[in-house]
């Protein structure tokens, strides 16, 4: 647990649910036999297959990298629209991380199953609240125990779910 990083990962489930900040920050390992787990993988292997995948720079893993125009495009992948708040708040996560390592990225969200894509830009209120996140989330990874589990609309296909409420 010494000097434990926020990654983007950590930032996504920040929106999503606070004790699986926790769990996933202690390597407590999801289901693995879950069907969105395997379909999350599957669309990451197999979308955008022109473009540079699984950039590890630091402690953030970009999904999809290429040049457009001349100007650096960082692409967050993910299965659907519907959790687009925590997928926008983790690209702008990584947005954030090039920034401060002096790299200066646009950002897209990629939903290929819905073939929606959404543009990104970091504003400076973005990176005030990030900042902030980032607090909360180290604030949560050194808790004695996990958050309480709280029931939300995203519990039913939680990964999670049998450490929460068997």
């Amino acid at each position: 647990m010494k000097d434990m990083k926020v990654n983007g990962t950590l930032i996504w489930y920040y929106f999503i649910c606070k004790r699986e900040v926790w769990l996933m920050s202690h390597q407590l390992i999801p289901d693995q036999e879950n069907s969105n787990i395997d379909i999350g993988r599957f669309l990451h292997e197999e979308s955008y297959k022109r473009d540079k995948k699984e950039i590890s720079l630091g402690n953030i893993i970009i999904d999809v990298m290429k040049k457009e125009n001349g100007e650096l495009i960082v692409g967050e992948v993910k299965k659907s629209s519907r959790f687009k708040e925590s997928a926008r708040m983790q690209l702008l996560y990584y947005l954030k991380e090039l920034k401060d390592k002096g790299i200066v990225a646009k950002g897209v969200l990629m939903f290929p199953k819905e073939k929606e894509r959404e543009e990104i830009e970091l504003t400076k209120e973005d990176e005030k609240e990030l900042d902030k996140v980032v607090r909360d989330i180290l604030r949560i990874i050194y808790l004695d125990k996990p958050p309480k589990a709280i029931k939300n609309k995203y519990c039913k296909k939680c990964a999670y779910s049998e450490l929460c409420f068997s």
